[in-house]
């Protein structure tokens, strides 16, 4: 009985391309002469694959079809004398190919001296047709492809170093891991040359559960009972790219611990420059994969501090909105308080205005009395003066307090003369002046165009005026000048009394804020005057300077305003 045994399945080693070979020459016996000297060709497991032309044309066609050819046999004269003299210039300027090997076989050495040609033309050997047997000619062919094969390494190199290059920018501005874990595949199959199925995996230690972050072609759901830990502990300690079977595993480790697996379905072993090249790109990998988890990193800090500013805006709007809500309250309230006031002074000020009248009559008619009659009346209407004159200073002084506090103090703008203005004040205040013997002298150029409020720059003024008179001494001086320039218009009061210290400059402005100096006369102070004089120089955009000591000896105010012409 016989038995056969089946034998076992021969492993299937793909085959390596053959070395690709031109022949350009027109004479048909040098082609089949040099077909029959290398059929048998080998080199690194590589055959040899030849392709005739018979004229310069055809053969510059020829290699524009087949760039990869790796060696060209070109006879000098063709169609024309030079005609391989002139293909070989075309090879190196027209095609720009630099990796091919140019060989020149000449039957007539003489007329293309080898000298002259090796130097002229970028060829790599220079050989007589009558010296090329078979043995030299494989000797020859064999020197220009290890030749060609090794600048073909060093040109994939550098190739292959310049898409990493382009390739870590692109990588380094990845915003996720899966998004540059699916760009590493595609740039290990642009790097390596091939158009494999690819799988990237990832974990953060040992003892973490691994994720499979991208995949590519084939690997779509394959690969879910893979051992990976077994691959990561295989790829780690083999240091290299890792074959197995079809398949090689690339292995790299980042600098925040974090391991990544990849597997490519090559169909075979990488080469030596293909492994350089990986080397490269791993370390490239390595600093994109911590710039991508530093990012994701940054991006969810930034999602929490955005959340935490929008919780505390919405407090603050919230806080905001609370606050103008009592604002407008307040503004209501004092708006009211300012009414009340405004009413209580009205209606209060007309009685005691002819109550003072009426005491003025009371004395005269006193007065015409005699002496021990009049005595008593004359008491009790002084007492009546007085008190109605306080009444009055405590009204003047609670309504100033109230137009001082206010914030939405209101002024109605129209076309006036400044100098209209300033004289009507002076005109109010030279009584008081006179009273105390003071020399009050008034200078006013005319005209003064500006748009102001009369009303609340005729306070202003009066109350500058009036501290004047309050300070200067009896039988002082005190000046009043209405002034104009191309620009501007202007008021300023000076006197001769103390002046200014300069503590009081720090606090001239302030509410109930007293200065150094005393009134001369015994006049009243409450301390708002020049608090309200600046709020109603500062609503109608002006300015207000003061002098701590005048030509009069006293202090001096000077109030300017823009000069606005009817138009």
């Amino acid at each position: 009985m016989l038995e056969f045994l089946h034998a076992e399945e021969a492993v299937v080693v793909p085959a390596l391309p053959a070395w690709k070979l031109a022949i350009v020459d027109d004479d048909q016996a040098v082609h089949d002469g040099t077909r029959f000297a290398l059929q048998n060709f080998q080199l690194g497991g590589r055959s040899l694959e030849l392709f005739s032309a018979y004229s310069a044309a055809e053969g510059l066609r020829l290699l524009k079809a087949h760039p990869d050819i790796a060696v060209v046999l070109l006879d000098v004269v063709m169609e024309t004398e030079d005609a391989g003299l002139r293909l070989a210039r075309a090879i190196r300027d027209e095609l720009g190919n630099e990796l091919i090997r140019i060989i020149l076989r000449t039957g007539q050495p003489g007329q293309a001296p080898e000298h002259r040609i090796v130097v002229e033309y970028d060829i790599n050997d220079y050989k007589a047709k009558t010296e090329l047997t078979a043995e030299r000619l494989f000797t020859t062919l064999t020197s220009a492809l290890r030749s060609h094969d090794q600048l073909r390494r060093l040109d994939d190199t550098r190739a292959g170093l310049e898409l990493i290059v382009g390739a870590s920018a692109e990588l380094f501005d990845g915003r996720s891991l899966a998004a540059l874990a699916h760009g590493v595949l595609v740039q290990f199959n642009a790097l390596l040359g091939l158009q494999s199925a690819g799988l990237l995996v990832i974990r953060d230690g040992d003892d973490v559960e691994h994720a499979i972050l991208a995949e590519i072609g084939a690997f779509a759901g394959e690969e879910a009972e893979t051992d990976y830990p077994r691959l990561f502990a295989q790829a780690r300690s083999a240091g290299r790219p890792m074959c197995l079977g079809r398949r090689t595993h690339l292995y790299l480790r980042t600098t925040t611990g974090s391991e990544v697996l990849v597997i490519l379905d090559t169909a075979a072993e990488l080469t030596k420059t293909q492994q350089a090249l990986v080397d490269v790109f791993c370390a490239k990998l390595a600093v994109a994969f911590d710039n991508v988890r530093l990012n994701e990193r940054l991006r969810n800090a930034n999602a929490e501090l955005e959340a935490t500013v929008t919780a505390r805006t919405r407090e603050l709007v919230a806080a905001n909105e609370r606050l103008e809500a009592q604002g407008a309250q307040l503004k209501r309230v004092n708006t009211f308080k300012n009414e009340i006031l405004g009413t209580i002074a009205h209606d209060l000020k007309n009685p005691l205005a002819v109550i003072l009248g009426r005491a003025e009559m009371m004395t005269a008619l006193t007065n015409a009395l005699p002496a021990t009659s009049s005595e008593p009346f004359a008491v009790q209407i002084g007492h009546l003066r007085l008190a109605a004159q306080r009444m009055t200073r405590i009204i003047d002084v609670s309504v100033a307090d109230a137009i001082a506090d206010a914030v939405d103090i209101s002024i109605n703008r129209r076309f006036i003369d400044l100098g209209d203005v300033a004289q009507l004040v002076a005109d109010l205040n030279t009584g008081l002046a006179d009273a105390k013997q003071q020399r009050f002298a008034v200078s006013i150029d005319r005209p003064l165009p500006t748009f102001c409020d009369p009303d609340r720059l005729a306070e202003a003024i009066d109350n500058l005026v009036s501290n004047a008179i309050k300070y200067a001494p009896i039988g002082g001086a005190i000046e009043l000048r209405a002034f104009g320039t191309a620009t501007e218009v202007g008021v300023r009061i000076s006197d001769s009394g103390p002046g200014l210290e300069a503590q009081d400059l720090a606090r001239l402005y302030g509410r109930f804020q007293r200065l150094t100096a005393q009134p001369t006369n015994g006049e009243s102070s409450t301390g708002l005057g020049l608090s309200i004089v600046r709020k109603i120089v500062d609503l109608h955009e002006g300015e207000i300077e003061v002098e701590e000591r005048s030509a009069l000896g006293g202090a001096a105010f000077t109030l300017t305003f823009k000069r606005r012409m009817l138009a």
